[in-house]
């Protein structure tokens, strides 16, 4: 005999759907996942979705993945677990971060890339992605004025981030063609302003005569120019970055730093919020990588920027 009657076993069925599309339909997180909030210029890109995120009414969590692709992972399935209605997305690798886009594109939580891509074009809905090497392309040619010959060490960023890749590439494509600048060291220092103070050090030490560094963003730009500074070097090397962080802002204005390349990521945090929520409203012709453009800043037209963007 079974021990419930079929109407009160239909009930129970009925009432546990009905609840499930309830809770469902009440689910309004987002997630942003950031590679690293251990760098500024992370945090205003994920303070500034955030914000734009809550414009619509959406309750948003912020994830550090610390650089790691297991962290990452974990924040990943922990989104999809909870139910988050999509996800905006910064890397912390382009090829090793894909199955996770992927993972979340299966279980129908769209992602939104921003400053940095993943090499493939059907697992997330759009990418949002500043104009790395034609960023570069400047620098390299402003460098190549500013420096004009001498020996040069190269700072490189995360290894498998193709922000890393294009912004060499597009300085190498200008500077290489000067065989009066030569470089006599490239290396890794993570994109970390702490880890560029150390590798900056050890380089010196090898290399001591050199007159300019090409650092792949500002942390490391910074932390470049401090181990300048601690060997008495910081007057006559000269020294480039780019992003268009706080710091390094100030310390062009300073004429401690000779110049960088200006990101604008609160733009891109706005226009990534923005094609999620049209995403959740209907729309689905997304292109898929969407370039944003960036600026110049050098000791010449330094007043026209500020931290993170330019002046109104």
């Amino acid at each position: 005999m079974n021990r419930y009657p079929f109407p009160l076993l239909l009930g129970i069925v009925l009432f546990t759907f009905s609840g499930c599309g309830q809770q469902a339909a009440e689910t309004n997180q987002f997630a942003v996942i950031v590679s690293t909030l251990n760098n500024p210029w992370f945090v205003v890109l994920a303070e500034a979705a955030k914000e734009e995120l809550e414009k619509h009414g959406y309750d948003v969590t912020i994830f550090d993945s610390m650089n790691d692709t297991a962290k990452e992972t974990e924040h990943f399935e922990n989104a999809i677990a909870a139910g988050y209605r999509a996800i905006l997305f910064n890397p912390t690798d382009a090829d090793g971060s894909i199955s996770n886009v992927k993972k979340a594109k299966n279980a129908r939580v769209p992602v939104f890339c921003m400053d940095r891509e993943i090499n493939s074009t059907d697992a997330a809905v759009a990418q949002f992605l500043s104009d790395n090497y034609s960023g570069c392309v400047a620098l390299g040619q402003y460098f190549v004025k500013k420096v004009k010959k001498g020996n040069y060490i190269e700072l490189l960023g995360l290894v498998g981030d193709n922000n890393t890749f294009n912004r060499s590439s597009g300085f190498h494509s200008v500077v290489d063609q000067y065989p009066d600048l030569k470089m006599v060291a490239q290396q890794s220092a993570d994109f970390d302003r702490t880890k560029a103070l150390e590798v900056m050090e050890s380089l010196l030490q090898a290399h001591p005569d050199i007159q300019a560094v090409f650092c792949g963003n500002d942390a490391m730009a910074m932390g470049a120019y401090q181990a300048l500074a601690s060997a008495g070097k910081d007057k006559d090397v000269q020294v480039f970055g780019f992003d268009g962080a706080g710091d390094v802002i100030n310390a062009i204005l300073e004429k401690k730093i000779t110049a960088t390349v200006m990101q604008f990521p609160k733009l891109m945090a706005k226009m990534a919020a923005e094609g999620a929520h049209e995403y959740l409203e209907g729309k689905r012709d997304f292109q898929q990588k969407v370039p944003v453009n960036v600026e110049l800043v050098t000791q010449e037209n330094i007043k026209k920027y500020e931290a993170y963007g330019k002046k109104e």
